[in-house]
């Protein structure tokens, strides 16, 4: 069912879960993550990243939409990292239930500005927005000194950001990365940074780089108010270190023997991160309820706990 990415995290946010975020870019990857999920009643989001979505193409999005939308499970569509407005005009066009707009590169003041900006106008159709302060680093960090090159989430400049934005959730840099880290080297979550900016903010936060972190340190951050966790290249190593060794078989050739291998593979990665995130049976927390022809949305009548 299609939910809104608030309407998905809020429940999250308030019961002491994180809800798990795939990119997803091929029909097997989509496959896997809603099946695992439905398996384990966890909710989910779908991120597209822009350099996907020009991949993928539209018509790609009309299947991840229909798939999405006969879950069993709560599912949100999500614009990754989309880093201008026009980016995040499209989802809002393509009817993406979600959007990231990243900024953080940028001065903070030209970050405050773009976010705000996207904020305004998702917020008109009923979008929820996530937008990010410090700086999470490349994909794939090639040495351990692009490692030392971050800046750690201030906790005065989150709620200044958050007051200023409006956003509905908050990515904080707080020791991971995106990708694949450098040989010898293991991400270490600052738990406290994690603590004081959300007593700073009041919303729920994002922890962007999930794999490769320490299963730990995760639900430690969940714990402290992480309501959402991206995961990407836990979930693409395993599905393509799969199809190498089926691949390895020269007389291997119908994909009806190639790609189920590499899918369940994917599978194993999901149902393992709703056991981190401790996403897993968390349905009874979503209230399902009419909200405007072939959706359904959770309703919120609860009260958010305090982290």
């Amino acid at each position: 069912m299609l939910f809104t990415g608030s309407d998905v995290v809020a429940p999250a946010y308030a019961n002491g879960f994180a809800v798990p975020a795939y990119n997803i870019s091929d029909f097997g990857m989509l496959t896997a993550v809603l099946d695992a999920s439905e398996e384990v009643g966890s909710p989910v989001i779908l991120l597209i990243h822009p350099d996907d979505w020009e991949f993928v193409g539209d018509k790609f999005l009309a299947a991840v939409f229909a798939m999405a939308a006969a879950s069993s499970v709560p599912v949100a569509i999500k614009l990754d990292h989309g880093a201008t407005v026009e980016q995040a005009s499209a989802a809002l066009r393509h009817d993406f239930t979600s959007v990231m707009i990243d900024g953080s590169l940028l001065p903070f003041d030209e970050n405050i500005a773009l976010t705000r900006d996207v904020v305004e106008m998702s917020h008109l159709v009923g979008v929820s927005v996530e937008g990010e302060i410090g700086t999470i680093g490349p994909r794939d960090p090639r040495s351990l000194a692009e490692m030392k090159d971050f800046v750690y989430a201030d906790p005065a400049q989150a709620r200044q950001f958050v007051d200023e934005t409006g956003v509905d959730m908050l990515a904080v840099a707080v020791g991971t990365a995106h990708g694949v880290y450098p040989a010898g080297f293991v991400p270490e979550l600052k738990l406290d940074i994690i603590e004081r900016v959300t007593d700073a903010v009041g919303i729920p936060l994002v922890l962007h780089g999930g794999s490769g972190a320490v299963d730990e340190e995760v639900s430690a951050a969940v714990k402290r108010g992480i309501a959402k966790v991206n995961i990407s290249a836990d979930m693409k190593t395993a599905y393509y270190r799969k199809l190498r060794e089926v691949l390895a078989d020269p007389a291997q050739r119908e994909p009806l023997d190639i790609c189920p291998p590499a899918i369940e593979a994917v599978r194993h990665v999901v149902r393992h991160k709703a056991d981190v995130l401790a996403s897993a049976g968390t349905s009874h927390h979503y209230d399902y309820r009419p909200a405007g022809v072939g959706q359904r949305r959770w309703v919120s009548g609860k009260a958010a706990v305090q982290h």
